[in-house]
Order: structure tokens, then sequence, then C-alpha cells
């Protein structure tokens, strides 16, 4: 083993390091009354070195590298997408500051804990081989299954725990037995090498092809449908709703963008470079799942009084628009995916800053009546509200529109009839969600009470991470070199 190979894992060295530098401030700190006060501004410059050191990392290599073999690869997209989950992780720990201080939890365990399945989450997108994917994939979901629970004395975040570590378990190992079926048929288990085993059996002429075609295919359907449960697509989606209304707001967060845009990047990749050869049954595959997941998280997201629940409801369908990308089976894709999910944190992450201070005001609500006459009140947050729920419903000129118009291009470009009846029916579902994203708008600005919420100041965390988010929807579309440096980056 050559050891200089650990200088082009930067950023997960850096997350290291990061990691052991918190859990020495923790024990430092340990009996400082003032912890969590002095705890806050040592992590935010943290997160902030490491979103300087990945995106110079993503801005000075220009080409994949490769650690270990092979066992680790790093590409300019994958570069680009450490940088954006870096970002958004940033804005998830100013967001939960408040949520912190006030319940008195222990700092150190929530930022090791996020900052240890950021970096399950880093391996598993730079992964060369199933079994490093598989390392990083549990790498981030047992710390995950920790942050659900985080509030342990509410009987809705242990429910919530239980039913996440639960269907985390089954995708494991729906995902395991998938792999052995790849590994049966080719052999291997690094995806360089697997590649070039299906494709070698797709046009062998032995009668011995059928056999290790009909193992692979089956590998990859149990693999993705494992990895489905990660992403939260229909019909893998039933842990979503509870475990994001039981969860702590900020990990709700967290877990609807941060989480899913690592499997969905991860996931476009690995069925990209990896399973290529089968794309003649993936693309049905995918094309089934990407329409059912829009259509019935729209229909059930229209019933939702809970809003935990409702933008559990409103994630499962934004995680059909992002594998929308993957359709492209191109460059375009996951240039047109990445950006997507850099929007969906911003828009998203804005709602539940939101959703966060008005449950900290309001006695721990989170229903949507809670919202009624808001604007009378409470003006100024009405209003971002507001702008993020327009960009998550993909009105213009926000950035939300922009976001859908390059997956519904991506997409288009496969040339299919399939493909175009696909960005059809996103297009219909479209207006679905503007209805039921509208249903909050209504219930803010229109829908009259007796008692809305009382006025509130914001405290200066909730207005950083609120700012940062703003300024996202709204410029992030409008910022061309933008979306040119992704592209550029998915290009290799």
């Amino acid at each position: 083993m050559n050891y200089s190979d650990f200088l082009l894992m930067g950023p997960e060295c850096v997350l290291v390091l990061l990691l052991i530098l918190t859990f020495v401030a923790d024990f430092v700190l340990q009996k400082c009354t003032a912890k969590v006060k002095w705890f806050y501004p040592l992590m935010s410059a943290f997160m902030l070195m490491l979103v300087g050191s990945t995106l110079y990392t993503a801005s000075t290599e220009t080409a994949a590298v490769s650690a270990f073999g092979g066992f680790y690869v790093a590409t300019p997209a994958v570069n680009v997408m450490k940088v954006i989950l870096a970002f958004g992780t940033w804005i998830v720990i100013i967001m939960a500051q408040p949520w912190l201080q006030r319940t008195q939890h222990l700092a150190g365990e929530f930022y090791m804990l996020l900052l240890s399945t950021l970096l399950g989450m880093f391996f598993m997108m730079s992964s060369g081989n199933f079994l490093l994917f598989f390392l990083g994939l549990e790498t981030a979901s047992v710390p995950l299954a920790c942050l659900v629970a985080f509030d342990k004395w509410k009987k809705n975040s242990a429910e919530a725990a239980a039913k996440y570590i639960l269907v985390a378990t089954f995708s494991s190992g729906v995902m395991l037995y998938g792999l052995s079926f790849v590994y049966a048929a080719t052999g291997s288990l690094y995806f360089d090498q697997v590649y070039n085993g299906l494709y070698a059996s797709s046009y062998a002429t032995s009668t011995s092809w059928l056999p290790a075609n009909a193992l692979a295919i089956t590998g990859m359907v149990f693999f993705f449908s494992g990895l489905g449960f990660k992403i939260s697509l229909v019909p893998f989606h039933f842990w979503t709703a509870d475990t994001y209304q039981g969860a702590p707001t900020p990990i709700t967060g967290y877990l609807s963008v941060i989480s899913k845009g690592a499997a969905a990047i991860t996931l476009a990749i690995i069925l990209l470079k990896v399973f290529q050869p089968l794309v003649a049954y993936w693309e049905y595959l995918l094309d089934i799942v990407i329409v059912l997941s829009i259509t019935v998280a729209n229909l059930f997201a229209i019933r939702q009084s809970e809003l935990k629940r409702f933008m559990a409801f409103s994630s499962i369908s934004q995680a059909g628009y992002i594998m929308l990308a993957v359709i492209g089976n191109g460059p375009t894709g996951v240039a047109a995916l990445t950006y997507y999910v850099l929007v969906y944190i911003v828009a998203n992450m804005a709602v539940f800053t939101i959703i966060n201070v008005v449950e900290h005001n309001n006695g721990g609500r989170t229903d949507m009546a809670a919202y009624n006459g808001f604007y009378q009140t409470n003006p100024k947050l009405s209003f971002l509200m507001t702008l993020a729920l327009f960009s998550l419903g993909g009105i213009p000129p926000f950035a939300g529109m922009f976001s859908k118009f390059f997956v519904f291009m991506a997409a288009a470009q496969q040339g299919s009839f399939a493909a175009y009846f696909v960005v059809f029916i996103a297009l219909l579902n479209t207006v679905i969600s503007l209805y039921y994203y509208l249903l909050i708008v209504k219930a803010i600005y229109i829908t009259k009470t007796d008692s809305p919420l009382p006025t509130f100041q914001s405290d200066f965390n909730t207005k950083c991470a609120l700012v940062v988010c703003t300024a996202g929807v709204a410029l992030f579309g409008i910022c061309s070199c933008l979306y040119e440096w992704i592209a550029a980056a998915g290009i290799d």
C-alpha cells in the first residue's frame, strides 16, 4: 500500500481532521458552562474550512484521481457535489444552533455525528469498489439514526429512529443480496471490472451469456431497490413521513437534502458508469419509479395537514425530479442533477429554518393551521417562506424554475418516447405541486384566524441561515457561471 495515496483524498482527510479536532474540543469544553455558545463559532469555522478545502480540490483537480488500486475514485463531478454537501451541512449547523441552545443537548455529540455521516457520504460518492461504497453507506446511515433519535425523551423521535434503522437495515440487506449476484456474474466488486464483465457478457456469443446477464440484471434490480430506500423513491418511501415528523427539525432538513443528494449522485454514477451495459433494463425501471415517485408523493402531499409530513412527501416528489436527470444518460444529466441538488438545498433549508423557529415560538406545533394569518404578525418570515416555496414549485424567476428546466432538458435529450412521456408526466405534476405549495401560502396570507402566531424576533443564527438560503434562491438561477462550472465538471 502506498501511503501517499492518502494525499489524493483531500476532502476526506480534512473531514477526519475536523472530527478529531471536534472530539478534542468537546473533551476540553466538557465542564464549560457556556459550551454550546463557544462550540458554535468553532464548528462554523471548521465547516468553512471544509467548504474551502473541497472547493479548492474541485477547482484544481480537473481530471479523475484514483487511489489504492481503484478502490477510491474522485471525479470532478463528485468533488463539486462534495462542495455542495459541505455547504448544505454548514447551513444545517447554523440553523440548528438555536435548537441546541434551548434543548441543552450535548453539542459535541451532535457535531461529531453530523460530521461522521458526512464522511460516510464522501466515501460513498468516491467509491470505486462496491465494498467501499457499502462501508460509506453504513458510515452515513448509523450516525443518521442516532441523530434522528437525538430527542430521546420524546416518543416521536424514538419511534422515528426505530423506523429509520429498521428500514435502513432491510435496505442494506437487499442491497448486499443484489451485490452478491453482481459478484457472481462478473467475479469482481471493482466498478470498472464489473462494467467490463457486463459489457463482455452482453456481447458474448457462447450460450453462457444468458445466466450471467440474468444474475447481473437481478443484482442490479436489488441494488437499485436498496438505494431507492435511501433516496425515498416510491415504492420504497414508507419510512419517510414518520421519520421526518419525529426527528428534530434540523435533522429532518439534513435528511431531506444532504442525505438525499449524496445517495442520488451515487446512484446516478453507478447506473451510468457501472451498469451502463444494462441500460436497456434500468431505464424502464427508472421511468416507472420516477413517475410513481412524483405522482404518488404529490397526491399524498395534498392531504397533509402536518407541515413536516407535508415536506416529507414534497421531498419524495423532489427525489423523482432529481432522478429524472439520469434518464438523459450522459454528462448533461449529471450536471443537471448536481445543480438541482444545490438549488434544492437552499430552498428546502429555508423552509425548514422557518419551521424550526416557528416550532420554537409556538409550543412545538408544526401543523399547517399554526401558520394561519402568519403574515399579520411576521411579514418578513412569511415573505421568505413564500420565496422558498415558489422556488420548490418551480415558479420563475427563482432558481427552482431553472433547476427543473435543466432536468427536463437532460431527460428529453434521451430522445425516446418513454423519456418524452416521463417528462410530460413530470410537467403535469409540477402543476399539482404548485397547488399544494400554494396551500401554505394561502394559510399564511389569506386564511383568517382569531389567534395568529405572536410577533417574535428571530435570533441571529436563524437570520444568517435565511440570508444565505434566500440569496441562493434568488441568485443561483441567474448566475450562469455557477451552472457552467458544474457542467464542466460533469463532462469528466
